[in-house]
C-alpha cells in the first residue's frame, strides 16, 4: 500500500507537467498560427507618435503616412523583393440593413489587400481595380457582419447603409475566427478612393491623402529585414527627417511579432511547468521516506545478504533500483493519464476550439526520464545507508 501510494504521487506529478506544458505548446501553437493567417511574409508600416501636448501619444497617433508613401514602396527601385503593397484606412462606423445593424470596423483598401493579407471571399467577389478607379459605393462584408445584417438570407446585391450613404453588397469573406489580433470577420471593406471620397478623407501638411497603416508582402522571408531597412530610408527621405531625428513611423513584420509571442508563450510554458514540477520535487521526499521505511524494515534481510556474501553494491543495487521501479511506474501512469486528459481538453471548445494542448514526443520521453531521474536521485541516499550497515548488527535487529 506504500508503495502504491507513492507511486500515485509521483504519477499525479508527471501528469500535472504533461497537462500544463501542454496547453502552454498548445497556446504556442494557436498563436503562431493565428499571426500566420494574416498573411505571409508580411512587414507593416505604421505611423508613429504624435508629438506635442502635456500627455504622451500612444504609436499610430500620428498623420504620417500617405497613399503617396505607398505607391513610392512599390518602386522596385526603391524597395526591391516586395510583392504587392497595400494601403488601408479605417474607422468604426454603423451598417445598417433594413431592420438590422451593426457597428464594425469599415477599412478602405485596394485590390491587393486580398492577397496581401490572405483574405478569401466566400461568395461574390472581392474589390477589382475598377471598383478603386470608380469610386465605386460598394462593399465586402466579413461573413460575422453578413450574419447579422442578413440572417437567413444571401446578401449579395443587397443594400447596407453607412454613415447614410448606401452601398451594395458584392461579396462576403470565408469565416477565419479569431486571429488573437481581433476578429477577422468582424470587418467591412470598401474601396480606399470610395472611403477617402465619401466617409473619411485627412490630409497631411503636405497636401497627400493620409493612410493609417501600410501592409507589404515580401517575395522572401530572407529577404524581410533588408525591406524593413529599405522601407525606412525611402520614408525619411519622403517625409523630410534630418538625420538623427527619430522616424515618425514604426516598421514591424510578422517575424517580429512570432518573436515575441513565442518569448511569452515560452516563458508561460516554463512558468507552469516549474509550478507542476513542485509536485515532483514533494513526490521525490515521499519515494525517499518510502524507501528509508523499508530499509528499517528489512535491516535482518540485509544482514542476511551480507552474512551469505553480498557485496555493498549488491545492496545499494537492490535499494535503488526498487526506488527508480517505484517513480517508474508512476511515470508511466502519470503519462497514459496525461495523454488522457490532454486528448479530453483537445475536444473542450477551449477558445472556440482553436486552442488544442500539445504532447510531443520528446516531452513524453522527457517525462518518463524525469521520473526515472528523481528515483536516482531521491532513492540514493537511502540506498547508500542500507549499503553500509554492518551485518553484526543487522543480524541482530529485531
Amino acid at each position: 500500500m506504500r508503495a502504491s501510494l507513492t507511486t500515485i504521487e509521483i504519477a499525479i506529478g508527471i501528469s500535472a507537467v504533461i497537462i500544463l506544458v501542454a496547453i502552454g505548446n498548445g497556446a504556442s501553437a494557436f498563436i503562431t498560427a493565428s499571426v500566420n493567417s494574416l498573411g505571409t511574409n508580411l512587414v507593416f508600416v505604421r505611423p508613429g507618435a504624435a508629438a506635442g501636448g502635456l500627455v504622451a501619444q500612444p504609436l499610430g497617433s500620428a498623420l504620417s503616412l500617405t497613399l503617396e508613401d505607398s505607391h513610392a514602396l512599390l518602386d522596385p527601385g526603391l524597395v526591391p523583393y516586395v510583392a504587392a503593397v497595400a494601403p488601408e484606412v479605417s474607422l468604426r462606423g454603423q451598417l445598417v440593413a433594413g431592420d438590422h445593424n451593426a457597428n464594425t470596423t469599415i477599412e478602405g483598401i485596394d485590390d491587393s489587400y486580398a492577397i496581401v493579407r490572405n483574405y478569401a471571399v466566400a461568395t461574390g467577389d472581392f474589390i477589382s481595380p475598377s471598383d478603386v478607379t470608380a469610386r465605386s459605393t460598394v462593399v465586402v462584408l466579413g461573413s460575422a457582419v453578413a450574419a447579422t445584417l442578413f440572417p437567413g438570407s444571401d446578401p449579395i446585391g443587397q443594400t447596407v447603409r453607412i454613415n447614410r450613404a448606401a452601398f451594395q453588397v458584392i461579396g462576403v469573406l470565408e469565416a477565419k475566427g479569431g486571429t488573437g489580433f481581433g476578429s477577422a470577420d468582424d470587418l467591412a471593406f470598401v474601396p480606399i478612393s470610395t472611403f477617402m471620397g465619401r466617409l473619411q478623407s485627412l490630409r497631411s501638411g503636405a497636401g497627400g491623402n493620409i493612410v493609417s497603416a501600410i501592409s507589404m508582402q515580401v517575395t522572401e522571408a530572407e529577404r524581410i529585414a533588408d525591406v524593413k531597412e529599405e522601407i525606412a530610408v525611402v520614408l525619411r527621405e519622403r517625409h523630410h527627417i534630418p538625420a538623427g531625428d527619430p522616424d515618425d513611423f514604426t516598421v514591424t513584420s510578422t517575424q517580429d511579432a512570432l518573436k515575441t509571442l513565442s518569448q511569452v508563450t515560452g516563458a508561460l510554458t516554463l512558468f507552469l511547468g516549474s509550478v507542476a514540477g513542485i509536485s515532483l520535487v514533494v513526490g521525490g521526499i515521499g519515494v525517499m521516506n518510502t524507501m528509508f521505511v523499508s530499509v528499517t524494515e528489512r535491516t535482518r534481510e540485509i544482514g542476511i545478504r551480507k552474512a551469505l556474501g553480498a557485496k555493498n553494491s549488491d545492496i545499494l543495487a537492490q535499494f535503488l533500483m526498487e526506488a527508480v521501479a517505484l517513480t517508474a511506474l508512476g511515470g508511466a501512469g502519470g503519462l497514459l493519464f496525461g495523454l488522457a486528459v490532454s486528448q479530453l481538453l483537445s475536444i473542450l471548445p477551449i477558445a472556440g476550439g482553436a486552442l488544442k494542448p500539445i504532447v510531443s514526443p520528446t516531452l513524453a520521453v522527457l517525462a518518463v526520464g524525469v521520473s526515472v531521474g528523481i528515483g536516482l536521485l531521491f532513492g540514493t541516499y537511502p540506498a547508500v545507508s542500507a549499503s553500509r550497515r554492518n551485518p553484526i548488527e543487522a543480524l541482530r535487529y529485531e
